[in-house]
């Protein structure tokens, strides 16, 4: 089995997706060039939100509470509960286990 140099990088387009760009050896074999080519394109979230039908308008993480955990953390008044994670871990594993068997 022959592994195949090649570089790859990441590009922008004009359109704001990023694209793989992958600059194969210029010592590999013709009938590896073409028609092995792969493209992949990544979409931005709020691409995924149009997608998913979201407006974009609501947030997923509420800013007024991330900044009071914030001052809570620099004024060292924040509490962890590590029961209250381990019950959310535990139940998004839960969660996960089961829309896995749906």
């Amino acid at each position: 089995m022959k592994v195949e140099s090649s570089i790859s990088k990441t590009v922008a387009t004009p359109n704001g997706e990023s694209k793989l760009v992958r600059n194969k050896d210029a010592n590999a074999p013709e009938s590896t060039k073409a028609g092995n080519a792969a493209e992949v394109k990544l979409t931005s979230s709020s691409q995924l939100q149009a997608l998913a039908g979201g407006t974009g308008e609501s947030q997923p993480v509420d800013s007024a509470k991330v900044e009071a955990i914030k001052q809570a953390i620099s004024e060292g008044l924040f509490k962890i509960n590590p029961e209250k994670i381990a019950d959310g871990l535990l139940n998004s594993v839960k969660d996960l286990l089961a829309n896995r068997r749906a």
